[in-house]
């Protein structure tokens, strides 16, 4: 450190791109500081002594737990939480105090200036006041202090003159903090009023944080096409682990497996435990192989990794199959945070979907792969902890683990049951499937980037440990999550992709709701960004590789790669089951694991296929994908299992009958008649677990028709409707004008359960024209009331009017017109009554006369007879139909 009379001054060596934020070391409380002063001193002492007093005055105010600040922490915590979260704030809010006068840095003077614009939105959410100049005041003398600050080089000419601050950055930079506080509360000001505000200041404030963590990587990025796909090959491990969960699991993890879980109950575990196992060797045996590889010979794609050279045809082909299956992927990342948003914010999928395409591109042009690690590292920690307190807040809604199994059961049978139902292609193929899976994680581009950003094998163990000490409760945390969903949603037209934000916003305040949504929709962005960069690399590396050091056409490139996955995102919102997120991404996952993962492992064991070999290899695993999920067999046994068998069939098969292709197929192992006999015993040994295996199944695999009805989703088609009606009061009664009567009615279930009511009032206007000049108007009956939460409220003229609520899924009556993806089980429940329309239906109805005159005299209308009576509906029948494509 150096003195000056003015400021002390911080020199870092080597300094970083944070290093401008404690530059200086401001005391104003030392007798040194009245020396030589000067206007510049004056103008920083008034600024500073301004923002610590108003600083001051409002920590105490919050450490007294003032009344009127309650309604504005209420916004997004609960109410019981109040006293505490507003001494916390004021503890903060006295600290910053203290720190302006006594240890003020430049970081103090930026949150003085931008942080009291969080307390103005959430003011404005609780009063409808908004105090936007005096928030405006304080950020303009916070930035006044940044320049007068008596430092020999103050904050913005240290920025101007550090390396890692650019002309264009310090443009966005500079933007981002004059303007953002001020966008942010104007996007909140603009929105309806219905809108859920706790909930989306909570969003922002978690999304800015994400976004910021990105963003910032553009003042370490360095611009060469090397670190924009793999940052220079020396990304911590820890970083890189924690990104190739978030990678790998995002908008598949919170909203795709979700879904999977909600529809399967228990046995939807085995795809976490197997897919787990599998990659655990994808880590341990071939990323060894693809990380050693890629260092040795400077590649930066997977497609590259399939060849001897870049630009080969077989790397051509392999790139242009990973781009097609990335961009789907991408699309159902896009799409899962379309989803959340619609569930939470009640914003269209579109939106969701818009938005996440400029993040994308944000991402992307901010610093590459960089950006995309270091967002998916801080959003996996806030997941983590918000996916505990969520588990713990469901398993409370739903009676802890007992009461979450005694109510599953209660649903079906087969939810609770660890064997899954109607496997038609035998258990070990759906197992196999999942193990495959898992493997593939390593024919996965977006998070073999990851691997490829690592230094040295050492680094790759690191990350592997920390890859499964992270994802392996994630997992277990999801699957509670999945589980509470189903017992909490049980509707029949509920979407079950979207289990976990609808169980956030049913379970957790604005702050969690908010957390949630915005971690959700930062992982699937990043990780829609990590696979728009994969495609980037495999088109400028394989299928143009005179691309390769053009880094202004790299990025032109990821433009047009991220806008075609938008497009398919959008288009499968309009057609059905295309907005499924977990069909997405099982198509991409198990395409991409067909293709890479069997050629992976043939090089992995020293075999060097030529140019056919690998493209005859990939074909077949491609065709058997496609083939497999059009013939609609990926409903029992996922395509991992025919892509990987036809590519390795196709690989023995050449290794016997073709002259170019070595005769060995396992290639630096040779294979002896010694070694022949052991395969054969695993073999037998492998045939005989199998055998056992779907004789077990056969006998204990539950029967999904067990508790009466079929858990299998299908797409049905329900109509032949019948319906009838019974009614239980009626009556006539002449009420005056602006009064009313109330009407009742009692029904215990004599002659079933009925599935809604209606309400019919009948009157003819008795209003007489006084003269031949005059005309009449007509009287108004207003109807309010129902049975429990089943209200109806209407005001009208009519001479009848009929009105009333149906307690069924109602989605299901339209199903006769538009088939739905639905299951039978579901059906039942959707259509049970129920005891709701059991007990008594209570009604308000009353009268407004409207008269009217003529030129001589004035109508005379005071009163009105209204005729009422009350109905019950049933349900008497219905048909169904369905296919299974």
């Amino acid at each position: 450190m150096s003195e000056s009379i003015d400021a002390e001054l911080v020199n870092e060596q080597p300094e970083s791109f944070l290093s401008p934020l404690y530059h200086f070391n401001i005391n104003m409380l030392t007798p040194s500081w009245y020396r030589n002063f000067s206007v510049r001193k004056l103008a920083y002492s008034l600024s500073v002594l301004y923002l610590a007093w108003m600083f001051a005055k409002h920590g105490v105010k919050a450490l007294l737990v003032t009344e009127k600040y309650i309604p504005v922490v209420s916004v997004i915590f609960p109410t019981g939480w109040s006293s505490a979260v507003l001494m916390l704030v004021g503890v903060i809010d006295v600290t910053i105090a203290c720190l302006l006068l006594v240890r003020n840095r430049p970081w103090v003077l930026l949150y003085a200036g931008i942080y009291p614009f969080a307390p103005l939105i959430l003011s404005y959410v609780a009063t409808g006041e908004l105090e936007l100049i005096g928030k405006i005041i304080i950020q303009v003398v916070a930035i006044l202090a940044l320049f007068t600050a008596p430092a020999e080089m103050n904050f913005f000419y240290k920025i101007k003159q550090h390396e890692a601050y650019t002309a264009k950055r310090n443009t966005i930079l500079g933007s981002l903090i004059l303007l953002g506080p001020s966008a942010i509360v104007g996007i909140v000001y603009l929105l309806p009023n219905s809108m859920d505000f706790g909930i989306l200041v909570s969003f922002l404030m978690f999304l800015s944080f994400f976004a910021a963590v990105g963003l910032a990587s553009m003042f370490v990025k360095q611009d060469t096409t090397d670190d924009y796909l793999v940052a220079g090959r020396g990304m911590h491990p820890a970083l890189a682990a924690l990104s190739a969960v978030s990678t790998w699991n995002s908008g598949y993890m919170f909203i795709g497996f979700i879904g999977f879980i909600y529809l399967m109950g228990y046995s939807a575990i085995w795809i976490g435990v197997i897919s787990t196992i599998g990659q655990f060797v994808a880590w341990a045996w071939l990323y060894k192989f693809i990380q050693k590889e890629g260092n040795e010979r400077g590649l930066r794609s997977l497609s590259s990794l399939v060849a001897e050279k870049a630009g080969a045809p077989e790397a051509k082909l392999a790139a242009v199959l990973s781009v097609f299956f990335l961009a789907i992927y991408a699309a159902a990342q896009l799409t899962a945070g379309g989803k959340a948003l619609f569930v939470m914010l009640n914003w269209p999928e579109l939106v969701g979907i818009l938005i996440g395409f400029v993040l994308v591109v944000a991402y992307c042009y901010a610093g590459g792969i960089r950006a995309s690690i270091w967002t998916d590292a801080a959003q996996s920690c806030v997941m983590i902890v918000g996916s505990v307190i969520l588990c713990w807040v469901a398993l409370g809604n739903v009676g802890g683990f007992s009461g979450m199994h005694e109510n599953l059961e209660s649903q079906s049978a087969t939810l609770v049951n660890f064997l899954p139902t109607d496997i038609s292609l035998g258990i070990s193929l759906y197992f196999v499937a999942f193990f495959l899976g898992g493997l593939g994680v390593a024919g996965q581009p977006q998070v073999v980037s990851r691997v490829m950003t690592l230094k040295s094998d050492k680094d790759r163990k690191q990350a592997m440990i920390w890859f499964f000490v992270w994802q392996t409760p994630f997992i277990a945390l999801m699957f509670i999550v999945g589980l509470a969903s189903r017992v909490l949603f049980t509707d029949g037209d509920f979407d079950a992709e979207l289990g976990l934000p609808a169980l956030a916003m049913d379970t957790l305040p604005a702050l969690g709701v908010g957390m949630i949504l915005a971690s959700i929709f930062a992982a699937t962005m990043s990780t829609a960004d990590s696979q728009v960069l994969a495609c980037t690399a495999a088109i400028t590396d394989d299928i143009k590789p005179e691309w390769r050091e053009d880094h202004k056409t790299t990025k032109k490139v990821t433009l047009y790669v991220a806008a075609a996955a938008t497009l398919i995102s959008i288009a499968g919102l309009y057609i059905p089951g295309g907005d499924s997120v977990f069909t997405l991404v099982v198509l991409a996952v198990y395409g991409l694991g067909g293709i890479f993962v069997p050629l992976l492992i043939i090089r992995w064991l020293g075999y060097k296929p030529d140019s056919f070999h690998s493209i005859v290899m990939m074909i077949s695993a491609f065709t058997g994908v496609i083939i497999w999920t059009l013939l609609g067999l990926g409903e029992d046994v996922f395509p991992s299992v025919p892509g990987v068998g036809a590519a390795f069939t196709s690989h023995i098969v050449m290794c016997l009958m073709r002259n170019d292709s070595a005769s060995n197929p396992f290639g630096r192992f040779e294979i002896t008649q010694e070694h022949r006999k052991k395969f054969t015993t695993f073999g037998v040994i492998a045939l005989c677990f199998v055998g056992v295996a779907e004789a077990s199944y056969a006998i204990y695999a539950p029967d999904s028709t067990e508790d009466g009805f079929s858990d299998e989703i299908r797409m049905y088609t329900i109509g032949n409707w019948s319906f009838t009606t019974l009614e239980i009061a009626s009556g006539s009664q002449e009420i005056a004008s602006g009064s009313s009567i109330q009407v009742t009615a009692d029904y215990a279930g004599a002659d079933g359960r009925p599935i809604g009511y209606e309400f019919t009032a009948t009157h003819s206007d008795n209003e007489q024209a006084c003269d031949f000049t005059a005309s009449t108007i007509d009287d108004d009956v207003s109807i309010e009331g129902g049975i429990g939460e089943y209200l109806i409220s209407r005001t009208d003229s009519d001479d009848t009017i009929t009105d009333g609520a149906i307690w069924i899924n109602t989605s299901l009556l339209e199903a006769d017109s538009m088939p739905i993806a639905i299951s039978e089980a579901q059906i039942i429940a959707g259509l049970a009554p129920g005891d709701i329309g059991l007990g008594e239906y209570s009604f308000e109805l009353g009268v407004t006369a409207n008269s009217d005159g003529g030129v001589i005299c004035q109508n005379n209308d005071d009163s009105e007879i209204v005729d009422w009576k009350i109905e019950i509906v049933f349900l008497d029948s219905f048909s169904t139909s369905y296919t299974t494509g």
